[in-house]
C-alpha cells in the first residue's frame, strides 16, 4: 500500500515551475506581494557514462510520447473523475477556515439578501464525487503567474469528499515549504485537484514518459532510512528535464544529501502513474456561488482532455 504523503515536505508533490529546486529552504515570511519565490539553480550532478543521455534522446522521447498520444486519442474517451464541484468545495473549506465559518466572498460578491456585505454564516456544500476511492493531491497557486503556495496529497486511495476536505487545508496551511495561506491571499488563488490513476512499477528509473507520467520514488538515504518523494506528471515537462535530472531532483527533494552516483540511481524504486487534473480560479468559485448559469470547464487527463459541465447553484 502506498504511503501517505500528507505530513512530509519531502514528499509533497510540487507542481509549479517556480518551486522546483535542488535544496531550497523554506521561506519564513512571504514577500510583500504575498508570492513565494524559489530559485531554479541546479547543483552539480554525477553524470557517468551509463547515465548520460544520448543526443537523440529527446527525439526518441517525443516519438514515444507521440505514439502514446495517438493511441490515447484513438481509444474510447474515459469518463472524467475530477469535476469543478471538487475545486469549489476546496475553496469553501479553506474560506470557512480563514474567515471562521462566515461568508467570505467579499462585499462585492455577497448576494443582496445580506446586510451591507457583512460576514454571515456560510454553508459548506458537499461535492458530487464518484463513490470509488482514489489517491489525490490538492494544490494552491497564487497570482497571474500561478506561483505554488502549497501542494500535499496522498497515494493511499481514499473517499474523495473526505480527502478533499483534509488536503484542501493541509496543503494550504501545513506545507512546510511555505507560510500558511492568509485571508488577503485568498481572492488571488487558483486551486487544482489531481486524481491519480494507473500506478505501475518501473523496470528502470527511465521507464516512464516525460509529459505523460508522474513518478514516485522510494530509496534509502545515506543513513539507511527509507524515504520517498514524488513529482506530478506536469513537472518534468514544465522544467524541460530529462529522466536523470528529474530523478536527481526528486532524490534531493526526498532529503538525499550524498553524491548521486550511477549505482544510487539504479537502486531507486520508481513507480509511474498518470493523473487527471482540473485548475480553477477564485473568480470561478465566486461565479459558482452567485449565479445559476451553466459553465463549462476542461480537465486535463494526462494526455486527453475532457469536458465537465457544472450547473452553478445560487448561494
Amino acid at each position: 500500500m502506498p504511503h501517505d504523503l500528507s505530513h512530509s515536505s519531502a514528499n509533497s508533490a510540487s507542481s509549479s515551475a517556480l518551486s522546483y529546486s535542488y535544496g531550497t529552504s523554506r521561506s519564513t515570511s512571504p514577500p510583500a506581494n504575498n508570492h513565494n519565490h524559489f530559485h531554479k539553480k541546479a547543483e552539480q550532478m554525477d553524470m557517468s557514462d551509463d547515465d548520460s543521455i544520448p543526443d537523440d534522446d529527446d527525439s526518441k522521447q517525443q516519438k514515444k510520447l507521440k505514439r502514446t498520444l495517438e493511441s490515447s486519442v484513438a481509444a474510447p474517451k474515459k469518463h472524467a473523475i475530477v469535476n469543478a464541484d471538487m475545486i469549489f468545495y476546496c475553496f469553501e473549506i479553506l474560506g470557512n477556515h480563514l474567515f471562521n465559518g462566515k461568508h467570505h466572498l467579499g462585499k462585492h460578491h455577497v448576494p443582496s439578501s445580506t446586510t451591507n456585505g457583512q460576514l454571515v454564516p456560510s454553508m459548506v456544500t458537499p461535492p458530487q464525487v464518484p463513490s470509488e476511492h482514489y489517491p489525490l493531491f490538492v494544490s494552491w497557486f497564487i497570482g497571474v503567474d500561478k506561483q505554488l503556495r502549497g501542494c500535499i496529497g496522498t497515494f493511499s486511495p481514499m473517499d474523495l469528499a473526505h480527502g478533499l476536505r483534509e488536503y484542501a487545508l493541509t496543503s494550504a496551511l501545513n506545507d512546510s515549504r511555505f507560510s500558511p495561506i492568509s485571508r488577503d491571499e485568498y481572492p488571488l488563488l487558483y486551486c487544482a485537484v489531481s486524481i491519480l490513476t494507473q500506478f505501475e512499477p518501473c523496470s528502470h528509473y527511465s521507464d516512464w514518459v516525460i509529459g505523460l507520467h508522474g513518478i514516485r520514488i522510494e530509496f534509502l538515504n545515506e543513513r539507511g532510512s527509507r524515504r520517498s518523494a514524488t513529482y506530478l506528471p506536469e513537472v518534468a515537462h514544465e522544467q524541460g528535464w530529462n529522466h536523470v535530472q528529474t530523478l536527481d531532483s526528486l532524490l534531493r527533494k526526498g532529503g538525499y544529501k550524498a553524491p548521486i552516483t550511477s549505482d544510487m540511481r539504479k537502486s531507486v524504486q520508481v513507480t509511474r502513474y498518470q493523473s487527471e487534473k482540473l485548475t480553477l480560479h477564485y473568480n470561478d468559485y465566486v461565479q459558482y456561488k452567485t449565479t445559476s448559469s451553466v459553465t463549462t470547464y476542461s480537465s486535463t487527463m494526462t494526455t486527453t482532455t475532457t469536458t465537465t459541465i457544472v450547473k452553478n447553484r445560487p448561494k
